[in-house]
């Protein structure tokens, strides 16, 4: 019996292709190709006669033509108000988005840098400066054809998922649905203990590799993931370690963003509850991109017993979590 095989649309995106599209934006590719590192989307490195470009062939299906637009509006937004962000690249005509070949593009500059060290004070204090800028932009008008981060989008829509696909094994599946169930029940209810949530445009995925750092200070990377949630989505990724260290480290962010920002203190409540959804929609992220070929490579672990077991574990854990009262400084 020959194996089926099953093709994927980033198959057609050959060196050739990605080579054609940069050079129909009027710009002159020399050959060099590399590939960076992204699975939602694929990311090159061109070089060019003349310098870098980065080509960012957006995931067919995934977001519509507005919902990349409101992105590129929102980076073009926080450039003009000098908040460093890698924005894309807009050509003669004052266009953003491209297409070639049936696939969606932007180029970007190339910038330098390296990961934030999250243990030094000071480069906390500069981040929560840095969030506070991109906060108080995010804050001016809101998104109308990007999603919200909240309970349905990141919890419910992502458990149905994995619970109605063949992903998770028999064994699994009636401790992964009670579990889940209890964990969204107190979710919900940490939402609707801060009435009148500040739903405002954030960045979404602010964890350090979308920080490249230098002695200046910061840029950020990918606003692929921008939606609308409260502002604590952008803060809580940086804390880590007992709870007495990330005390101190939300004392220094804090301390930098409020220069910029007010910051509503009872989203404090809210930092374990979206823990939570990230950790409920990341298995069903992986689960969702299963015929891409390049996650199998990357994530060859993905899907094993031991997978789900520890998964399960890491669910059990959040759980206790969410009993803990939460970050407060009062």
């Amino acid at each position: 019996m020959v194996n089926e095989i099953q093709s994927h649309p980033y198959d057609a995106l050959t060196p050739d292709v990605v080579l054609d599209a940069v050079e129909q934006c009027g710009l002159r590719p020399a050959g060099g190709l590399l590939a960076l590192n992204s699975y939602e989307n694929r990311v090159y490195q061109v070089a060019l006669d003349e310098g870098y470009v980065v080509a960012k062939f957006y995931r067919p299906g995934r977001w519509s033509d507005a919902a990349i637009l409101e992105e590129h509006a929102f980076a073009q937004e926080l450039l003009e108000a000098e908040v460093p962000v890698v924005a894309p690249l807009v050509d003669a005509q004052g266009e953003t988005l491209h297409v070639h070949a049936g696939f969606r593009h932007a180029l970007f500059p190339r910038r330098g840098g390296r990961w934030p060290d999250l243990d030094v004070p000071d480069v906390l204090w500069r981040l929560g400066r840095f969030l506070g800028r991109l906060h108080a932009v995010g804050a001016a008008r809101p998104f109308s054809a990007r999603p919200r981060l909240d309970v349905a989008s990141f919890g419910v829509e992502s458990r149905d998922y994995l619970l109605a696909s063949e992903l998770l094994p028999r064994e699994y599946q009636s401790r992964y649905a009670d579990l889940s169930a209890e964990l969204l029940e107190t979710v919900t209810a940490a939402f609707a203990a801060v009435p009148s949530l500040n739903w405002q445009r954030i960045h979404g995925d602010f964890h350090p590799g979308n920080i490249l750092w230098t002695d200046d200070g910061a840029h950020i990377v990918d606003l692929d993931d921008c939606r609308s949630g409260p502002a604590v989505q952008d803060l809580w990724m940086l804390l880590s370690g007992e709870r007495q260290e990330q005390w101190l480290q939300l004392d220094e962010l804090l301390g930098g963003y409020e220069e910029f920002c007010d910051f509503d203190r009872r989203e404090l409540r809210l930092v374990e509850p979206l823990r939570t959804l990230r950790l409920i929609h990341y298995a069903a992220w992986l689960a969702r991109r299963r015929d891409d070929p390049a996650f199998p490579r990357a994530f060859p672990w993905f899907g094993s017993p031991r997978y789900w077991e520890e998964h399960l574990m890491t669910l059990q854990e959040q759980r206790l979590r969410l009993q803990e009262p939460p970050l407060s400084f009062t």
